[in-house]
């Protein structure tokens, strides 16, 4: 049995091993400090992306879902020139057919040209209802929004996203001042507040809303209360399931959509978006990971080979150490701990440069990175295995050696 002593020692005697050869030493570490700097630095990649789309579908509104339309199909063949099947009637009957939605809101949305004197931006423009606002739980920043009366009377009025007004008025008030889109001249009532990046890639912040009566008169030529897709919310994040279902069985009965038939619509919750990206991310985790792991397996096969060299190097020092009374376990335990010192080196060294990765990456790209205590455990925990199974090889080939054949070796 190894007793305290005899373990201390054998921790020197793989110290001053080390420092005997440094240059060789730090090679030989620098394929597992890659391994575990990358395996920390993809893992708080990871956590950032998920925490990021966690808060950008977060930014769509409490408990939100979305029904998209879908083009019809016909003898096999989709018809993407039938346009959207989705109506204001259909949102009105949303909110009063069902007993899990909290409210709904159509949106029209194209993209245009929006001028202010020599300025212009190329935002999204959304034609919607007051309904909207709520739901996304979105509020003016500066000025307000519009009221139900220039819903009515289609008035030329717009609210403007925060980058939409940076662009076009750069630090001059925006409220009160009139853009223009195609021949039209609107007022621009408020700005809203910042938004961020949406789960789809856009930016919120590069927006004009306008009143739905509004798009229709003057923007784009639709068919009288048609609209693109149709923004909802659950009356709670329980009920979101249920919402769901109750909205596509009063759209299937709204559509005359029989039994068996494709729906021609989709709607998609908060949670289905979150599956989706958590999904991707983390096939991509996982890849990444995998890539990381073969750096690991990579270094932890150099420094099976360092130990091997150095066994053989010290094979009549091994000798002379057996000769005056080191038993087999005396020599296992040596080499093991040396290859162990390596393999814990290059993990100190491979945690610190992934810190400083993640620091650098979340300042590059303003994600919320960090490195968790469990991640940093894992990472010390695998450079100590890959030490004790790639240096078990090589330790016990010495403590095999015949003391007799190793004394007379040159």
């Amino acid at each position: 049995m190894i007793t305290l002593a005899r373990l201390l020692s054998a921790v020197v005697i793989a110290l001053r091993a080390v420092r005997r050869n440094t240059l060789r030493a730090a090679l030989t570490i620098l394929g597992i400090t890659i391994g575990i700097a990358a395996v920390v630095t993809v893992t708080a990649l990871a956590s950032g992306a998920r925490e990021r789309v966690s808060t950008q579908i977060s930014a769509l509104g409490s408990n939100a879902m979305i029904v998209f339309a879908r083009s019809a199909r016909a003898s096999g063949v989709r018809n993407a020139a039938a346009g959207s099947k989705l109506s204001e009637f259909d949102v009105q009957a949303l909110v009063r057919e069902s007993t899990s939605i909290r409210a709904a809101a159509p949106f029209l949305r194209a993209g245009g040209q929006v001028i202010y004197e020599s300025q212009n931006a190329s935002p999204t423009i959304i034609g919607t209802r007051l309904s909207y606002y709520e739901i996304r739980n979105w509020q003016a920043e500066q000025g307000e929004l519009w009221t139900a009366t220039s819903e009515n009377i289609s008035e030329k009025v717009v609210v403007i996203g925060k980058q939409t007004a940076a662009d076009l008025f750069g630090s001059v008030d925006p409220v009160g001042r009139t853009v223009r889109i195609g021949r039209h001249g609107y007022r621009v009532l408020g700005v809203l507040e910042e938004k961020g990046q949406s789960p789809f890639g856009q930016s919120q912040d590069e927006i004009v809303l306008m009143p739905i009566t509004t798009m229709r008169s003057h923007v784009l030529a639709t068919r009288p209360f048609e609209t693109h897709a149709i923004m909802m919310s659950a009356t709670s994040a329980e009920t979101t399931d249920r919402a769901k279902k109750q909205a596509e069985a009063i759209l299937r009965q709204r559509h005359r959509i029989g039994e068996g038939d494709e729906d021609d619509f989709i709607v998609r919750s908060q949670t289905e978006f979150k599956a989706m990206q958590d999904a991707i991310y983390g096939a991509l985790s996982a890849l990444l990971v995998s890539i990381a792991a073969v750096s690991l397996v990579v270094g932890g096969i150099g420094v099976m080979n360092i130990m091997l060299v150095s066994v053989t190097e010290r094979t009549r020092e091994i000798g002379v150490r057996m000769a005056i009374g080191a038993r087999e376990a005396d020599i296992l335990v040596q080499f093991l701990l040396e290859a162990l010192v390596l393999a814990t080196l290059g993990g100190l060294v491979g945690s610190a440069l992934g810190y400083g990765l993640i620091f650098g990456f979340s300042r590059a790209l303003d994600w919320p990175m960090k490195l968790e205590p469990a991640s940093l455990a894992v990472a010390l925990g695998v450079s100590t295995v890959i030490g004790l199974v790639f240096g078990f090889f090589p330790a016990r080939r010495a403590a095999r050696m015949d003391p007799v054949q190793a004394l007379g070796r040159e």
